[in-house]
């Protein structure tokens, strides 16, 4: 029979959605690498936390059990070693890593409203048909100028928040490998208990998939800052050298018609 997935679920699904919805306009007008990076970022990061991780943290603090009958013992000692949950960390990070690529898609649609209301004030509002419109909406902007720093930008930020989470929960956890028993002394425990953790192999490995996969997203967004880095200075160079072919012309036309004045 089929059974309707659980509320927590759906509403996880399409907030992601929308999400993506949002940076698949980016998307666009991204590099090759960029486009690598969300599709790493929603098949290998997202679509794993809302599928799998959320149903193995899911029991995380009602099946933390320890030696003890002491109340309050077992709630002292799982804050202390789970100040904050794994996925909550990983949603945090993903938003955090996400914001910059919004920042560049409304830098995206201000250029376009600015091309717009260019065309609306040459061409005139009756000249202008939906196909222009069309046109103008799915043109692709080159990373150029002030986009170039926006884009520059939101890559750098991306590192900056991966690298900072990833150095989080390696903090906050000692380590990213989950341990199968801790011992605990914080009061109001009578002595130093056990503490076991519930599937503590499965949130090893899927621990380690989402540091991985964080990793793969840096790298990419090196690639990706290194390539946009050569990019600018090539043409940088290019120009450099027309400004002088021109003015090699312009001096050498010059001199033509000096000869020619004195012969």
């Amino acid at each position: 029979n089929f059974k309707t997935p659980p509320m927590s679920l759906l509403l996880a699904t399409m907030s992601w959605g929308a999400l993506y919805a949002q940076l698949g306009g980016v998307n666009k007008h991204s590099t090759s690498l960029g486009k690598i990076w969300l599709s790493v970022l929603f098949i290998f990061r997202i679509t794993i936390l809302v599928l799998a991780a959320e149903s193995v943290w899911g029991d995380e603090q009602s099946d933390f059990t320890c030696n003890t009958q002491q109340p309050g013992c077992k709630n002292v000692c799982y804050d202390h070693f789970f100040p904050v949950s794994h996925i909550r960390m990983w949603c945090l990070q993903l938003i955090f890593v996400s914001t910059p690529a919004l920042l560049v898609a409304m830098h995206v649609a201000y250029r376009k409203r600015g091309d717009k209301k260019t065309m609306l004030a040459s061409n005139g509002t009756e000249k202008m048909t939906d196909t222009d419109l069309e046109t103008l909406r799915k043109r692709r902007l080159p990373i150029t100028g002030t986009l170039w720093w926006t884009y520059t930008c939101s890559l750098f930020f991306r590192l900056i928040f991966e690298g900072g989470f990833m150095y989080a929960l390696y903090f906050v956890y000692d380590g990213f490998q989950m341990p199968r028993l801790v011992k605990c002394e914080q009061w109001p425990c009578p002595n130093k208990v056990d503490c076991f953790i519930s599937r503590p192999t499965e949130k090893t490995v899927f621990t380690i998939f989402m540091v991985s996969s964080s990793a793969i997203c840096m790298v990419l967004n090196v690639a990706e800052l290194f390539y946009l880095i050569v990019k600018a200075v090539m043409r940088c160079m290019a120009r450099a050298s027309r400004r002088k072919l021109w003015d090699l012309e312009k001096y050498t036309s010059y001199f033509l018609y000096i000869h020619e004045q004195i012969m």
